[in-house]
């Protein structure tokens, strides 16, 4: 994979201090000792009340309750702010843990307070051999502190962290204010481009086989000569060159190579079809994903790769050769979202064959329903005019799951009666289609990256693009 991106996942979080660049400083509020001491002035109270006790004594309680709160308060807004740095990741990918350091210097008397960093809201604290914010501390006079947390997004794209809260506690446990600390910091969540780095090493076709695809080898019979050499027992007679047979007075074989500078074009359904979700992700996040694996490995056999968006926001990558090109798909597409609008497929064809002029192969990733059928025939025949097309087809895991349970009750009988009916029209929708000379894969998120690296294989090793 290109360099930028391998460096974006094997770069440790580098430290980008988060000083303080600013205050803002929220007005002290009681502490709990502040709110027993009131309690026990008020009980006071109620034993002078009935004459236990002097009415001075609670008189003077009461100025040194007020003495003693005041320059406790005072005390507490005199004391210096610490600063904190935060390390972060470049770049994080959606769904994995990482971990998030504070560095915490305080400078002046010891002083007890609570942390907590203002991370984006819809990511999940993880809770791995460390506490979750926010971290009760005391810091030692003139000290360095070093707090350490896990953190998972759940939705890629731009975030921010707001700076760290910092809840000081006034020395007398009377008072607390709270202090954020730090100018935001931006962040760009990816998706999950792990299983691109684990192939960095690999050839195209063993990565395919990482992922899972199964690959039929086939010797010396792909599209552009290779080579000569010597015939080999298992060699077709279409392979033999005669002519240099002749010069050599043996048997010579002609060796092909699978074509390159072939054009992939990946299309990726961004309407409401893709809003499912499974295992925390939805539907279009594993389309993502596994449009990426393939992308990369189209890249690597000298092929370009584009990347089109369809049915909620429109994004157009037009293909690209070079491993560079996966920076290229990495950045145009770590900020898409579905959308829960309905994919208008013949009008992305229409699009799509007016940007698209070269022979290329089209693989649509979606969530195919029966009644998308007439849509998605129109949109596919008009592309077939000039491209070859693979529709994969995205299978909720939960339908196997239904068919799968025991049926031993009216509402389990009627769960799987119409599952196993929203499955067949789904199959007949399939069938169409492939009547249509067109390839569909019906696959679940799990099953998605082999089939159709397995499917850009096998077109590519048949000469059929």
């Amino acid at each position: 994979m290109s360099a930028t991106a391998a460096n974006a996942i094997s770069k440790p979080a580098s430290a980008a201090p988060v000083v303080a660049a600013r205050v803002v400083r929220a007005w002290p509020r009681p502490a709990p000792g502040l709110v027993w001491a009131f309690i026990a002035w008020a009980v006071l109270g109620l034993v002078v009340s009935v004459g236990l006790a002097p009415a001075r004594v609670w008189l003077i309680a009461f100025a040194v309750f007020a003495v003693l709160a005041a320059i406790d308060l005072w005390r507490l807004l005199r004391a210096p702010t610490p600063e904190v740095a935060r390390a972060l990741p470049e770049a994080w990918p959606i769904g994995v843990e990482r971990d998030v350091e504070l560095r915490i210097e305080h400078y002046g008397r010891r002083q007890r307070l609570t942390v907590h960093d203002l991370h984006p809201g819809d990511w999940d604290a993880v809770d791995s051999n460390t506490r979750d914010m926010p971290r009760t501390l005391t810091l030692a006079a003139d000290s360095v502190a070093t707090l350490t947390y896990r953190l998972r997004p759940q939705v890629r794209g731009n975030f921010r962290f707001d700076g760290t809260q910092l809840r000081l506690l006034s020395p007398m446990w009377l008072w607390r204010q709270s202090r954020i600390v730090g100018a935001p910091q931006s962040i760009r969540v990816f998706p999950n481009f792990a299983p691109l780095a684990g192939f960095a090493l690999f050839s195209a076709e063993q990565a395919s086989r990482l992922v899972g695809a199964h690959i039929k080898r086939r010797r010396g019979e792909g599209t552009d000569f290779h080579q000569m050499r010597e015939y080999r027992v298992g060699d077709s007679m279409r392979q033999i060159d005669w002519k240099a047979t002749a010069r050599a007075r043996k048997l010579i074989s002609r060796e092909y190579q699978d074509e390159k500078n072939q054009q992939l074009l990946m299309v990726v359904d961004t309407g409401r079809r893709m809003l499912a979700h499974e295992g925390g992700l939805s539907h279009f996040d594993r389309a993502l994903d596994a449009t990426l694996v393939v992308s990369y490995i189209a890249l690597k056999r000298g092929d370009a790769v584009g990347l089109f968006t369809v049915g909620g926001e429109q994004r157009w990558v037009a293909p690209q050769r070079g491993m560079g090109a996966i920076d290229t798909l990495l950045r145009a597409s770590y900020d898409l979202q579905p959308a829960p609008v309905a994919t208008d497929y013949l009008a992305a064809s229409t699009e799509l064959a007016l940007r698209q002029r070269r022979r290329a192969l089209v693989m649509l990733v979606t969530n195919l329903r029966d009644e998308d059928i007439e849509d998605v025939l129109g949109a596919v025949r008009l592309l077939q005019r000039r491209h070859l097309v693979v529709v994969a087809s995205l299978r909720e895991r939960d339908l196997d799951e239904a068919l799968d349970q025991p049926v031993d009750d009216v509402r389990s009988a009627v769960r799987a009666a119409a599952a196993a009916r929203y499955i067949a029209q789904r199959a007949a929708a399939h069938e169409t289609l492939r009547n249509h000379r067109v390839s569909v894969l019906d696959v679940t998120c799990e099953q998605l990256p082999a089939a159709l690296v397995e499917q850009y294989l096998s077109i590519k090793r048949s000469g059929l693009l």
